[in-house]
């Protein structure tokens, strides 16, 4: 077994079985339209049963329930378009066929999904990488560029993997930007003492720290928006990493507990069902590969303040043989003028 640094280079918890490597989906019924504007948006009522209690209203919101992998992967092959403003014998021109056999496809009438013909509508339809790897695990179910070893399942580790995880933990905490290991339920299994000085004026809290679970601080965490500058575009990225890991991991019971809380607040669900699988058509929606959208952060630091935040992933062979991702969160100067606090994502992916 092995642990890690904490803010002050010391060590952290050890660590229990890990498996699986971060999956993408979007997830929630994506309207037929993907273009919206945040007025028409419809309240719904909150559930009148407990809070972190499951109820009937939360049975019948569930739409993963009764959706298909084809269905999906025929709603983001349209979605994508539609957001794009094309018509099918346009995308039909770009992949130089028919439009009545790119209709098929749209319409999941395909013998068979090939690399070539899903790195091809990948293109035509100007993915993202978080779209693109979405589109093959809906229809092939594999990462664009599968590895050669899959995510070792184990209780415990060698010898070998325990001593790397140890000279990695030095490496990590010697990097002065933010850092951290996790899993596929977004599960903090190394953090570095910069990101614990990022996080340090969080207040404590039973299930969402910044360093115990990452998605579950910027969902749930009250101090979250006080650190994650524009909260509801970080709460966006959240959900639609969520729904992602979901679509890999659906009988995963803590992620399927953690969308049932997200069901259970009124506003979250909201987001879930009606903003965020439309959002994610757009360039913006995923955590570690957003293009140009850099997130904002409030350092504790006053001498740091407002910075630019970009997720980088950079995970070494022998940590993705152990279902764990490295994210490092790079750090730039912001313009204190332009705080996405006072942007509002839904109006602006709509424009």
């Amino acid at each position: 077994m092995w642990s890690a640094g904490d803010s002050t280079g010391g060590r952290v918890n050890t660590v229990p079985t890990l498996t699986g490597t971060l999956g993408v989906r979007s997830g929630g019924r994506v309207p037929a339209q993907a273009q919206r504007t945040h007025s028409t948006r419809r309240p719904l009522r909150e559930s009148s049963g407990p809070r972190g209690s499951r109820t009937q209203e939360d049975d019948k919101v569930r739409p993963e329930a009764s959706e298909t992998r084809p269905r999906r992967l025929r709603e983001l092959i349209q979605g994508r378009r539609e957001y794009l403003g094309l018509s099918q014998e346009t995308v039909a021109d770009r992949l130089e066929m028919s439009a009545r056999a790119y209709g098929n496809w749209e319409r999941g009438v395909v013998k068979e999904w090939t690399d070539q013909k899903l790195y091809a509508l990948a293109g035509a339809l100007e993915m993202t990488t978080f779209q693109t790897a979405r589109l093959f695990w809906l229809a092939v179910d594999r990462a664009p560029q599968p590895e050669l070893r899959g995510p070792a399942e184990q209780s415990q580790m060698d010898a070998s993997s325990a001593a790397f995880i140890e000279e990695y933990s030095v490496l990590i905490n010697a990097q002065s930007l933010p850092a951290f290991l996790i899993d596929h339920r977004w599960n903090v299994r190394m953090a570095n003492s910069a990101f614990r000085a990022l996080f340090r004026g969080v207040s404590e809290h039973p299930t969402a720290m910044p360093a115990s679970n990452f998605l579950r601080f910027g969902l749930f965490h009250p101090d979250a928006s006080r650190t994650l500058e524009g909260h509801v575009a970080w709460k966006l990225s959240m959900l639609a990493q969520l729904a992602a890991s979901l679509e890999r991991y659906d009988d995963d019971s803590v992620l399927q507990a953690m969308r049932r809380e997200v069901y259970l607040d009124a506003a979250l669900r909201e987001m879930y069902l009606q903003d965020m699988p439309a959002w994610t058509y757009g360039p913006g929606a995923d955590l570690l590969h957003h293009g140009d959208n850099i997130r904002l952060v409030r350092h504790p630091d006053p001498g740091l303040g407002l910075r630019g935040c970009r997720f980088v992933e950079e995970t070494p062979r022998p940590l993705q043989a152990l279902g764990l991702t490295r994210i490092t969160l790079v750090l730039t100067d912001a313009d204190e003028g332009a705080s996405a606090e006072h942007l509002d994502p839904l109006e602006s992916y709509a424009a």
